[in-house]
């Protein structure tokens, strides 16, 4: 499944590592892109949409879609 998140909060590299970092805790196979300047994360995953969200967010930062 593909999904697209909206997190506010991503300012630069370390931000789009630990995002990076936190969705592949949840699923190691998963393929993410982040573009900074729209906030946007797309993610490539066998995992739960909510799953994937909520390791965002435990990260530090707001999913707001």
């Amino acid at each position: 499944m593909q999904y697209q998140f909206t997190v506010e909060g991503m300012t630069c590299g370390h931000c789009e590592r630990a995002v990076v970092h936190a969705v592949r805790e949840v699923d190691t196979e998963a393929v993410v892109q982040v573009d900074l300047a729209t906030k946007q994360v797309t993610v490539e995953s066998d995992a739960a949409r909510e799953a994937i969200a909520n390791a965002i967010q435990e990260e530090g930062y707001k999913v707001v879609a």
